[in-house]
């Protein structure tokens, strides 16, 4: 059965190189109007004025509003289990985020709820959130393990990911976040040895070709445990990827471009040295702007003797994407949905974030939400509006691009359509 989209105005995005767009081809969107798009066999048929309409099909008719690819979330964390309440409540309250992480709160509260969680029921909770960003407009995701700390709870988290995706329309990529944490209970040492040399084989072994993630941080992964995780699991034959720069600059970006890392994500205190050591790789720089609001809390009750508030204090850092882009860059921006620092579902408002603090103008953002992170995670055959390309595709409430970067909380999706079916659709 056919499909056909009436009277939209296409962002088709379909003017640029076949790879990843970087410097000005980030701003061009191709927009077409007053087309009509016909889908056929999940992928697009032809798109122009006027088109003949077959028989049978169904008929959406935009009435000249924004059509435009499907997002490509790639950066999440959707499998967890339990909630991260109380330690809100104690930041709300003046406790700093990484003060909860070493006190044993933040990850390892939600590692214990995992480990403590059913594989059936894991895999239910995963395909509810699925659901949920395919309402906002995500197509593709890609989602890490990385709240099991240890080789059963990583593989079950897997396991529980890939379950979930067989009856999701849109396209699920694994992640095996294997350096999430440190295990407090192993202590560091040990911790990291039998990550590289129990799990990671174990993943290996299930999942060949998984990329393999980490997080370079204090009270996380050191720099030289990082590199070791990172190199061993290259050696295997795994893409690699990298949390690097959240809070502190550890040197983990120039380390990953070296070992050819498909992505280092957050990038909220890289330096402009190594800001342009990513710009000169082929390594994707991916921004988090959610996750730089969701960290910084202004406490309505700060803790005795904690100054009065006056702004602040220090100022929300974002990604400067900006720089990266100036420089060559291959800029991406993804939710971090996630239980702890980012807890949201909305690639929209990634969009509107980046816009506003990460220094992307409208045209980069819808880029960066859409065909950098599909080439990122290997995917040519989406992200765009042309003939035989996967009609993945989602239709916005606005005839307006510029209302998707400027509405800020809403819902502007309209209909998302995966693999040229329907999966939500309002008539108005």
């Amino acid at each position: 059965m056919s499909l056909v989209i009436r009277r939209c105005r296409a962002l088709c995005l379909d003017s640029g190189p076949a790879g990843p767009r970087t410097g000005a081809a980030m701003n061009e969107l191709s927009i077409r109007d007053g087309v009509d798009v016909i889908v056929r066999g999940g992928r697009i048929e032809s798109i122009g004025e006027s088109l003949t309409i077959p028989p049978g099909g169904q008929v959406i008719d935009a009435h000249g509003d924004i059509l435009l690819p499907g997002f490509v979330d790639c950066h999440t964390h959707l499998c967890w289990a339990g909630d991260r309440l109380g330690e809100w409540s104690k930041r709300l309250d003046g406790v700093p985020y990484l003060d909860i992480l070493k006190a044993g709160g933040g990850i390892m509260s939600t590692v214990r709820a995992v480990r403590e969680t059913p594989l059936v029921t894991l895999t239910e909770l995963v395909r509810r959130r699925l659901d949920t960003i395919l309402r906002h407009g995500v197509t593709t995701v890609e989602v890490k393990s990385g709240y099991g700390l240890c080789t059963e709870a990583e593989i079950k988290m897997l396991r529980a990911t890939r379950d979930a995706a067989v009856t999701w329309p849109g396209t699920v990529v694994l992640t095996a976040l294997l350096g999430h944490a440190i295990d407090p209970d192993v202590g560091a040492a040990k911790f990291v040895d039998r990550t590289i040399h129990e799990t990671l084989p174990a993943v290996h072994a299930e999942f060949p070709g998984i990329a393999i993630d980490l997080f370079c941080e204090e009270g996380a992964w050191s720099l030289a445990d990082s590199v070791r995780l990172l190199q061993t699991a290259r050696e295997l034959g795994h893409p690699i990827r990298a949390h690097a720069d959240q809070f502190s600059s550890k040197g983990l970006v120039t380390e990953a471009v070296r070992l050819g890392a498909l992505s280092v994500d957050h990038l909220e205190q890289t330096t402009p040295r190594e800001m342009e050591t990513l710009a000169r790789s082929q390594t994707f720089g991916v921004g988090l702007p959610i996750t730089s609001l969701g960290t910084t809390t202004v406490p309505h009750r700060p803790r005795e003797g904690a100054p009065a508030f006056t702004g602040m204090t220090p100022p929300i850092k974002f990604a400067n994407l900006r720089d990266l882009i100036d420089k060559g860059g291959r800029a991406c921006i993804a939710t971090n949905a996630n239980p702890g620092s980012s807890p949201t579902y909305s690639m929209p408002f990634a969009i509107a974030l980046a816009v506003r603090f990460c220094g992307l103008s409208i045209p980069e953002a819808i880029t960066a939400a859409t065909v950098n992170p599909a080439v990122m995670l290997g995917f040519h055959d989406r992200a765009v509006i042309a003939p035989g390309k996967r009609a993945d595709l989602i239709l916005l409430r606005h005839n307006d691009y510029r209302e998707l970067a400027y509405e800020l909380g809403g819902d502007p999706v309209r209909a998302v359509i995966v693999h040229g079916q329907v999966a939500r659709y309002f008539a108005t």
